[in-house]
């Protein structure tokens, strides 16, 4: 198929409103894909490239556009995807020229049309409606299967495009491949949020209240003596954390895979900083070395998988069960069932003397819905945050000139695939994340001006606030009251950001309209 099919398609997307017509032209150009092509098509359509970094910044993407343009396409999805994995795998000195020499060549072999689409793909700016759940809705009607089959499916992978191709080249046999299995980790289940302890019982009722710890999530999963170990963002770090995989090992069952949080703690059982833990995830070198300066400890709150028998759609009642007489209890997270708001308050009070965020509080019968955010479990912290994605930063002033320091904050909307700013801060900053978050902005620029770099909206950030308040200044009408930083979420995409309509939410229930 033609880069040519996708760019137009990509236009006439963005012309059109309706979901349903969206869906359809979805539809269309996915039956039509040659299935070699159909997990490209499907990433592109989302607005994402399948090669993990490309390594182009703005300035080799700026630099590599000709001046001229094919007359006619001329260019197949399977030629751009090898040029980009050419680019992907450069490195060394030289790589930047080298990369924007590869591009620049491809480019030079597309249309005015096709270039702009790829120009969107690379820097991430491709806002055409497209969104992964159009595009599951699409997969359905092109393979002629129920949307709940290739939803289903992609709990299991946690890859569209590649249940794109399962599911148009297999039907329902490719999709129910797509089943718990060990070592290939399923996408986490996530949580909505409460305002407090009471609210939550009175939503949920006897429920399961549980510490929510500030670590880092992971997913464990265990054949006899191998063990994996999967971040958040379904990536393999197994090497980094050495402790996890013996504590994995020390489990009864041969066969099982196990959800919790890995945290640093200090001396005295107080959580260190989300940022500290994290300092683990990234090693690659002196890794036991670092393991006896910051010892990583593990606490488990279920059971998706045991002895060859998939729990996701047991009760979580039934897996926590399971969980206790399957693992140490000292690995447990502390855990309280109650229907009380009065007990269900005390235990939040104690799990915040101890330094950790707050709760979870989760529903008894709830089975486990990997992806999806809902209402089955909440949330409950001490300060309200939310994790935003950085849109753009401001260089700074007096101490803090030369670095980025004020973040221009969006929250994601669904509805038409972008962001929505709702304010900026620059406070809560380290000079050490100052450092850092200069430089990154740096590989994500797009564009600037005289006092504002413009990147790719990639980075997502934690950012406590103190309420939200109406504002004619910015597109959603809301803006954050005294936003602060509280850190960087690498274990985050920006599709995992909250939502605008989570902030209508919150500002709902402080009393506004």
């Amino acid at each position: 198929m033609k880069l040519a099919a996708l760019a137009e398609t990509s236009r006439r997307l963005t012309e059109t409103p309706g979901r349903r017509d969206k869906i359809a032209l979805l539809a269309a150009i996915l039956g039509e894909t040659p299935p070699d092509e159909i997990a490209i098509a499907a990433a592109y359509l989302a607005g994402t490239v399948r090669q993990e970094k490309l390594g182009l910044g703005w300035a080799t993407y700026r630099n590599a556009i000709p001046d001229g343009a094919a007359d006619s396409p001329s260019v197949e999805l399977s030629e751009v995807h090898a040029v980009l994995d050419a680019i992907a795998s450069t490195s060394g000195k030289g790589s930047a020229e080298r990369r924007q020499r590869l591009l620049r060549e491809l480019l030079l072999r597309l249309t005015a049309e096709e270039q702009r689409f790829l120009g969107g793909l690379i820097a991430g700016e491709l806002r055409q409606g497209a969104l992964e759940g159009l595009l599951v809705e699409a997969v359905a009607r092109a393979a002629d299967r129920p949307a709940a089959d290739v939803r289903r499916a992609l709990m299991m992978a946690g890859d569209l495009p590649e249940v794109a191709h399962a599911a148009l080249t297999g039907g329902a046999a490719g999709l129910g491949a797509f089943a718990v299995q060990l070592f290939r980790p399923v996408l986490p289940m996530l949580a909505g949020s409460a305002d407090d302890v009471g609210e939550a019982i009175a939503e949920l009722g006897q429920a399961a209240v549980e510490w929510k710890l500030d670590g880092a999530r992971v997913q464990i999963h265990r054949s006899g003596d191998e063990v994996r170990v999967y971040s958040r963002r379904l990536n393999e770090v197994t090497a980094a954390v050495p402790e996890l995989v013996e504590a994995a090992r020390g489990l009864g069952p041969r066969a099982i895979i196990v959800e919790g949080e890995a945290i640093a703690l200090r001396p005295d059982g107080s959580p260190l900083p989300f940022q500290t833990t994290m300092r683990r995830f990234g090693r690659r070198l002196d890794v036991e070395e670092v393991r006896g300066e910051l010892p990583l400890t593990l606490f488990l709150f279920d059971l998706l998988y045991l002895d060859g028998t998939s729990l996701l759609d047991e009760p979580l009642a039934r897996r926590s069960a399971l969980l206790a007489a399957s693992v140490p209890g000292s690995l447990v997270v502390p855990r309280l069932v109650t229907d009380s708001a009065e007990a269900a308050g005390d235990f939040h009070r104690a799990a915040v003397d101890r330094g950790h965020e707050g709760v979870m509080v989760k529903a008894l019968d709830a089975p486990y819905e990997a992806g999806r955010r809902g209402r089955r479990w909440l949330k409950v912290k001490t300060v309200r945050t939310l994790d935003l994605v950085v849109l753009a930063a401001e260089w700074g002033h007096g101490r803090r000139r030369g670095w980025l320091s004020n973040l221009h904050l969006g929250a994601r909307d669904p509805e038409s695939g972008g962001f929505v700013m709702l304010g900026k801060t620059f406070k809560g900053m380290t000079d050490e994340m100052l450092r850092w978050q200069t430089e990154r902005l740096a590989e994500l620029e797009v564009s600037r001006d005289d006092y504002t770099v413009y990147v790719r909206p990639e980075l997502v950030v934690e950012v406590a606030f103190n309420d939200l308040q109406t504002s004619p200044h910015y597109p959603g009408g809301l803006a954050l009251r005294f936003a602060r930083v509280k850190g960087y979420r690498p274990d985050k995409t920006a599709a995992d950001a909250d939502t605008i309509e989570t902030l209508r939410e919150i500002y709902r229930r402080q009393g506004g309209d």
